[in-house]
């Protein structure tokens, strides 16, 4: 099934979506710095049928407008808790992949009775990796590790989104503390990791999981950054089991 396309109202922003149906719990998948829902839609083709899910470009990036300012993980978190209320997602379970993961972590903060559980693939910013020069190298390093296909998305989406805005959302993401806002979640979180990710290394992704109230982390082995994108049915087959236990455990169906 081709999944349904549609664009609401944010603000003075809109918010580009996609959507495919399913009888579990919602999930909504959020893309990173500079990006688009093309690294998210495979995650959510693989949902196909089992859960309700949503990718979802961010104001500003892939068919999303937004005005020209300095996108801010904080606002950007607004933004997605507008949508929700906009669409009438009730407690989903939030993916973030990359500058996703700080996103959705915000939101989660932000509006605890609406958002119903995490996954974090591929948090960033590792706090023990915050210069540009760290950053520009484990860029690299993964880089030479995605599929051709993945390189190519994202340079798609890095020419569609405009250098200005692309510097800006790395810059946010990079500036952005995560490892404050982690201790304040109180959802069931789940924190993903490939197995060969720079820009996530094990020890940050463990300290990362440590600092969430109700975390757990899973490593997927040999896998680089783009986990939505490389690996989607094992991420689809995690985030559906974890989405359903979550909400299990706060007494629903």
């Amino acid at each position: 099934m081709e999944a349904r396309r549609g664009t609401d109202g944010v603000g003075r922003a809109t918010m580009a979506w996609w959507h495919l149906p399913g009888q579990g719990p919602p999930v909504v998948c959020v893309h990173g710095a500079g990006i688009s829902s093309r690294q998210t839609l495979p995650v959510v083709r693989a949902l196909e049928g089992r859960t309700s899910a949503w990718a979802v470009d961010l104001p500003g990036f892939g068919a999303s407008t937004a005005p020209d300012h300095a996108p801010t993980v904080t606002g950007l978190a607004d933004a997605l808790l507008e949508w929700l209320r906009v669409r009438g997602i009730d407690r989903p379970c939030l993916l973030g992949l990359s500058l996703g993961t700080q996103v959705v972590a915000e939101a989660a903060v932000r509006a605890p009775d609406e958002v119903g559980s995490l996954v974090l693939a591929g948090p960033t910013t590792d706090p023990g990796a915050r210069s540009l020069p760290a950053l520009a190298s484990r860029l690299l390093r993964d880089a030479l590790r995605e599929d051709l296909s993945v390189v190519a998305s994202v340079i798609a989406d890095y020419r569609d989104a405009g250098l200005r805005r692309d510097v800006r959302s790395l810059l946010a993401s990079r500036d952005h503390r995560i490892e404050l806002v982690l201790p304040e979640v109180t959802q069931p979180t789940l924190v993903l990791r490939g197995g060969r990710d720079p820009l996530c290394p094990e020890p940050w992704a463990r300290e990362a999981a440590r600092l969430l109230p109700r975390g757990r982390l899973v490593t997927l082995p040999g896998q680089p950054h783009a986990l939505t994108a490389a690996a989607p049915e094992r991420v689809a087959d995690l985030v559906e089991e974890f989405a359903r236990a979550a909400v299990r455990d706060r007494g629903g169906r």
